[in-house]
């Protein structure tokens, strides 16, 4: 007979993700590797980057001198812990990319797979 809370959680069905929700790592699987003879190594499953096209824009925002994604994150999203949203929507993988140069336009997006007014 199995562990029905095992199942659930091999199932999940369960959320045990140990990153806070607004984490780019929330939800993510940790996972164990096991060796022999050696101790067991925990990871993460790995974490694709949805494309740019899966989000849809409500504004654009053009970097001034002296803006930071935290605080750009801060300002649209709420959370200065969401910069990586912002990333994930413009195609970065290098957070500083995004306001390096004066004049860059930042797409200010809904969460992934949230429809706009136009994709309704």
């Amino acid at each position: 007979m199995s562990d029905p809370l095992q199942a659930l959680l091999q199932a999940g069905v369960l959320n045990t993700s140990s990153f806070p929700s607004n984490s780019r790592y929330h939800g993510i699987a940790v996972t164990t590797l096991e060796q022999t003879n050696q101790e067991p190594v925990a990871y993460l499953k790995r974490r694709f980057v949805p494309p740019p096209e899966n989000f849809a824009v409500v504004q654009l925002h053009t970097v001034t001198q002296g803006d930071h994604l935290d605080n750009l994150a801060a300002r649209y999203l709420g959370d200065a812990e969401l910069y990586w949203r912002l990333c994930d929507a413009n195609g970065v993988l290098r957070p500083a990319e995004l306001t390096e140069a004066p004049g860059t336009r930042i797409a200010i997006t809904l969460p992934e797979g949230v429809p706009g007014a136009s994709d309704a």
